[in-house]
């Protein structure tokens, strides 16, 4: 890495408390770390610019272009209370110019990446209990992790010191954070809920729910709580381990999607080893990895939107401020009928009111 690179000095000072306090920040996450310094992620990893950091280009194009040569990685998306890894390669890549989005829609990474929110890219290498990890790392302006790739033993190590050589950044302008302006709704209250309701139902695919959520000016959770029992019911918060432990019993192939806002990583397939260690519910498969922290599930509803298809049932999970967690459903494509054993799966979560 490019040493000659001057750090700011505040930068400096927050890395210095890290590197002669280890005993504070022993066994720590990166982001954690961070919350220790009162930093976001973001700014942590770039005040170790120079040392355990590289600040790459501000070109996500380029770089999401350059990925398929790496190989096999293993990617990772998250969100405060859900964390989704996947081992796979970069291939099927497609770009939106003028929805600024791009996909990777193959079987193993399955993403949809959202360009505008990927402010700072940073490849970063750190020592973890004696081995060498290496990393790329992309941030928000809010300095949040939007998504990290992480290489493997099978990663081609040539093509991806070359990405990083080729991509470094000729500046290192101190990273601050900046929050990104939240969108603002209508009060539910004066939503038109028969008209609401209406609309739901002439649904012809699961996407138009994002226009129907645009339509009325509505957040996701609000939707919900307005939608009627036919469309939206809410269950049990503390169930998603047993269905989990169910998915995996009877072999139902499902799909699950973890989204912050910048990108959406989906799993599809079926899960097998499932665990619950302290507060974390996982799955803990050899290409698949799933963690969601349970005590912050304040919300879960299954949810029925209408389609070309049929019905399409999900679960989705949220926090007590109504942010989204996590989404499940059978696994389908489109043309497919949803699978009658993800919906008698579904159907078996026990209502709210036996919580």
């Amino acid at each position: 890495m490019n040493n000659s690179l001057l750090q700011n000095p505040e930068q400096n000072v927050h890395r210095q408390t890290w590197i002669s306090q280890p005993e504070r920040f022993e066994g720590k996450r990166q982001i954690e770390i961070a919350e220790e310094l009162g930093l976001s992620e973001g700014e942590w990893v770039d005040a170790c610019h120079g040392h355990e950091s590289q600040r790459l280009i501000d070109d996500p194009k380029a770089f999401i272009s350059a990925l398929p040569t790496l190989g096999e990685v293993m990617v990772l998306t998250r969100n405060p209370s859900a964390v989704h890894e996947k081992v796979g390669h970069f291939d099927h890549i497609e770009y939106f110019d003028k929805m600024a989005m791009a996909q990777v829609a193959n079987h193993d990474i399955d993403l949809r990446i959202f360009l505008r929110h990927w402010h700072r890219i940073y490849a970063i290498k750190v020592t973890k209990n004696g081995h060498l990890q290496q990393s790329l790392q992309v941030f928000d302006r809010e300095g949040q992790a939007v998504h990290k790739i992480f290489m493997r033993e099978h990663t081609h190590e040539d093509a991806w010191h070359s990405l990083v050589t080729s991509m470094e950044h000729p500046l290192n302008t101190p990273f601050i954070a900046q929050a990104c302006t939240q969108p603002s709704h209508v009060d539910p209250a004066s939503i038109d809920v028969k008209s609401f309701r209406e609309n739901w139902d002439i649904m012809k695919s699961t996407h138009e729910f994002f226009g129907l959520l645009h339509r009325f000016n509505i957040n996701r959770i609000d939707a919900l709580r307005i939608a009627g029992n036919k469309r939206a019911i809410a269950v049990n918060p503390n169930s998603l381990l047993a269905l989990l432990e169910k998915a995996a019993s009877r072999e139902v192939p499902i799909m699950v999607f973890v989204a912050n806002r910048g990108c959406i990583q989906i799993h599809t397939g079926r899960v097998h080893k499932i665990a619950q260690y302290g507060d974390w519910v996982n799955v803990l498969d050899e290409n698949f990895n799933l963690h969601i922290r349970g005590e912050q599930v304040a919300e879960a509803w299954v949810i029925k939107k209408p389609t070309v298809d049929g019905i399409v049932t999900s679960l989705e999970l949220y926090d007590a401020d109504g942010n989204e967690i996590a989404m499940l459903f059978g696994e389908r494509k489109p043309g497919i009928k949803e699978l009658c054993s993800w919906r008698e799966l579904v159907a078996e979560m026990p209502p709210l009111t036996e919580a």
